[in-house]
Parts: C-alpha cells; structure tokens; sequence
C-alpha cells in the first residue's frame, strides 16, 4: 500500500527535537497573532457599531472587523514565508538529510545553527531558495492542472467531479514534494540550486505514480490527526471566541482550525517530509534525468522552461564556495 516507515520517520523527527520545540513556538505564535488580530479588529467594529446604537449593527461591526484582522494577519504570514522557510523549515529539512544519510547532528540549540550553516552553505540568499521553491511549486500545480484540463475533454459523466475531488487531494499532497525536492537540492551538494531542482523534478515525473501514491496515503493520515486535533481544540477556542468583542461562533471554528493547523505544520509535517524523503532516496538510487521526461515538462509547463532558463544563466557568488556532495561544514 505504501513504501515508508513511520516508524523510521517518527524516530527521525524525534532526534530534531530542537526544531520540533522551533516550529511549534513559530506557528503557535501565528496562531496566537492571528486570534489577537481578529479580536482587535472586532473590538474596533464593535465600537463602530456602537456609533449607530444598533445591536445588529454592533454584531455586524463586531464581525467584519474581525474579518480585517483576519485577512491582514493572512496576508502577514504570507509576506514572512520565504523567511519562515528559510530559517525555519529548510534548515529542518537539511538536518533530517544528514540523519537520513547516518551522519551524526548536534542536539539543542546548536543543532539548529548547524541546519541554518547548512541552508546558507546551499542557498547564500534566502530569495534564491524562496525563488526555487516558488518554481518547483509552479511546475507541480502546472502538472496536475494538464491532467485536469485533459479531463474535461472526456464525455464521462461524474468524471469531473470525481477528479475535482482527486486533484484537490494531489494538490494538498503536494506540499510535501516541493520540500522533498528541496531535501534532494541539499544532499547533492548542489552548486547550481535550479539545475538541481530541474533534475529533481525530473526525477520525481519518472517516478510520480509510486511518489504520488505514498504522498496522497500521508497527506489521509496527516489530515485524520489534524481533523481529530481540531474537534480537541474546538473547546479552548470557543473559550477564547466567547472573549472576542461581539463573539460570534465563527470564531470558535476558525480559531480551532489554525490552532490544529500549527500543530499540523509544526509536529506532523516533518514527520510526513521524513516519510517521503526515504521514499523519493529510495526510488531516485541509481536513476538519471530522462531526457524525454526533460521534454515533456518542458511542452507542458512553461514555468519548468523558465526553471530550465534560470539555470543555464546561474552564476554562483564568488565567495561562495560549493560542498562537497551530502558535506555540512
């Protein structure tokens, strides 16, 4: 049914433990900023709607000033991304590649100074990796949505709700790629990080069917948990939500769902990178780049041509000196 251990991937998650209490402590903060956000923003609707001495007006205020603070702190986090991945989650990933390879790590904090060294021995600037990442996405989504617009050519009746239904599962799956590839990009060594990902993504085409299969089976598990974590905080959040300036239940719902969600991001996640990192080493061992694959993602998505671009005109810094192959320095 599936190709990775749990096992292997739980024990290899609890050895960066130090990065576990990390991502915890950075998405719980969100969460925590974003609940302060919406009950701000609804505090200040609510006084608004106070102006009008109307108590329907008061709820309304109260609702849609919240809904502000929601989408500002959204909007926040998406601006701090490319530092959240550069600081947080690919120093992770670099650590589990040394422990996937034997290697020994340090624990405690030194353990993430040593998975930062490693992220800017590979990537020098953040906006390269946040630029690489951001292509390998554009490629993925660029690949499933061919096969959906393939789809609808079909006379099949229901086929296209199924594979709706389908997609959007793959497409969740696919967080967990992109940073595969990336875990690829730093146990190469690589010199060129989007020749690298090219190649990796390559490699992951020749192979999506098996990957594919293992990451939809984790992203059902991953989920399971996170749906199972939810209902858990559905009480402290309706707590938190009956303080909130004109409480409404909405609250109590959203606030439940980004609290399992930086649960999911900061504890369930490693586990499920863990999980497919051994599946894509294991599978990719012995295997090169096919140039017909090559061409295939070249005619179906212009992005990869873009990927392919940016790496015939890489010219690394001159200070920047390349590892050796799986070397952390």
């Amino acid at each position: 049914m599936w190709d990775f251990s749990l096992s292997r991937a739980f024990g290899a998650v609890l050895r960066t433990l130090p990065f576990v209490m990390l991502r915890l402590v950075v998405y719980f903060g969100m969460a925590l900023f974003m609940v302060f956000a919406v009950a701000l923003g609804s505090g200040v609707g609510y006084g608004i709607g106070r102006m009008t001495a109307g108590y329907h007006a008061r709820l309304g205020g109260a609702l849609w000033g919240g809904l502000a603070g929601l989408v500002l702190t959204v909007g926040l986090i998406r601006l701090a991304r490319s530092y959240i991945l550069y600081l947080v989650k690919a120093g992770h990933i670099a650590v589990l590649v040394e422990l996937y390879d034997g290697r020994s790590i340090p624990a405690g904090e030194s353990q993430i100074r040593y998975g930062a060294q490693a992220v800017r021995t590979h990537f020098v600037e953040s906006s390269v990796l946040f630029g690489v990442d951001l292509a390998i996405k554009a490629v993925l989504q660029a690949l499933i949505s061919t096969v959906n617009r393939i789809s609808a050519f079909l006379p099949i009746p229901g086929l296209r709700a199924i594979l709706g239904i389908a997609e959007a599962v793959v497409r969740t799956s696919l967080t967990f790629v992109d940073e595969v590839i990336l875990a690829y990009l730093i146990r190469t060594g690589t010199e060129n990080p989007w020749e690298t990902a090219k190649d990796g993504i390559i490699l992951y085409a020749q192979n999506y069917r098996h990957f594919l299969k293992n990451a939809v089976w984790l992203t059902f598990f991953l989920w399971l948990i996170t749906l199972a974590m939810f209902a858990v905080f559905l009480v402290p959040a309706g707590i938190l939500a009956a303080a909130v300036p004109g409480s409404h239940w909405v609250w109590a719902i959203v606030f439940a769902f980004v609290f399992a969600r930086a649960l999911q991001l900061g504890m369930l996640e490693p586990l499920a990178i863990a999980a497919l990192m051994e599946v894509f080493f294991t599978r990719i061992e012995g295997q090169r780049p096919d140039p017909e694959w090559q061409q295939r993602l070249t005619t179906t998505s212009r992005k990869f041509q873009e990927l392919v671009d940016k790496a015939g005109r890489w010219a690394p810094s001159p200070s920047h000196q390349p590892p050796l192959p799986g070397a952390i320095p």
